[in-house]
């Protein structure tokens, strides 16, 4: 168990962190939805629905990826649900039934390609932190097993990659979280799928499963802000999750779209009758 300087250590990096995102400039509201693609949503889930098209998720053990999933199988949008990580997933309710899982060893993903094969759609929401994996396993989990799923996806027909990636994320940066969250953005770009969205969101506020002192003191902040400073720089997961749905039945032309907190927060509130 974490002594209390570790704990004093990991909040006060967490809190900087939180520091940091507050004093980049917004990019303002972004790509979110006109009153128009909001009414239509409905409309698109169905059409989308009708395609039965299938989907994995990476990462789906943490918050993000286990809201997701649930999400996911609410909404109905895919024939055939899959879930890829180090260990099987337990889950109790019969709504799950149907979920397929795929366990691999990320060091040897080359043996486990057939995981990635007939997907039309992936979502990767696979990360780890400084603080549990230090800052050569963090680099590893969050940059080199992302993009050798990507790589990978892209090889087995994958043509809608989504990349849960964070606020501020830039290559150059000198803030290790931030850099490696930009390095892999650009990677993944680089192999070209037909259609790439990359998410940044603020600060992620939920009730996570495993307690982070750090994480926690930096919702307690924001939850002390303004409203309208706080929703500049931090989101619900559900609210992230959300805008990836409305996102994935939307048509679009571009082939990389880069969505920030805002257009997070207005695409992942304009979500219409959620279920079928």
């Amino acid at each position: 168990m974490a002594g209390p300087a570790a704990l004093s250590a990991a909040a006060a990096a967490a809190l900087a962190a939180a520091l940091l995102l507050l004093r980049r400039e917004d990019p303002g509201p972004g790509a979110g939805p006109s009153m128009a693609e909001t009414e239509a949503l409905s409309k698109l889930r169905e059409d989308f629905r009708m395609q039965n098209k299938s989907v994995f998720i990476l990462g789906a053990s943490g918050e993000t990826g286990r809201v997701l999933l649930k999400e996911i199988l609410e909404q109905g949008l895919f024939s055939k649900v899959t879930l890829i990580g180090r260990r099987k997933l337990t889950f109790d309710e019969e709504a799950y039934k149907n979920v397929n899982q795929e366990v691999v060893d990320f060091e040897k993903l080359d043996d486990y390609a057939s995981a990635f094969q007939g997907h039309d759609v992936g979502f990767c929401c696979l990360g780890t932190t400084r603080g549990k994996a230090g800052a050569e396993g963090f680099a590893r989990v969050d940059r080199d097993y992302v993009l050798k799923s990507a790589e990978l996806a892209k090889a087995g027909g994958c043509k809608h990659f989504n990349l849960l990636s964070s606020k501020g994320a830039d290559k150059s940066s000198n803030f290790l979280y931030l850099q490696v969250k930009g390095e892999v953005e650009a990677k993944v770009e680089e192999l070209k799928f037909d259609r790439y969205s990359v998410f940044r969101p603020g600060v992620l506020l939920c009730d996570r499963q495993e307690s982070r002192p750090g994480e926690w003191l930096v919702r307690k902040f924001f939850g002390s802000l303004p409203d309208s400073w706080a929703s500049g720089h931090s989101v619900p997961v559900v609210t992230v999750v959300r805008a990836m749905l409305n996102n994935v039945v939307r048509p679009r032309d571009k082939q990389m779209e880069l969505l920030e907190n805002k257009a997070i927060h207005d695409l992942g509130k304009a979500h219409g009758s959620l279920k079928p």
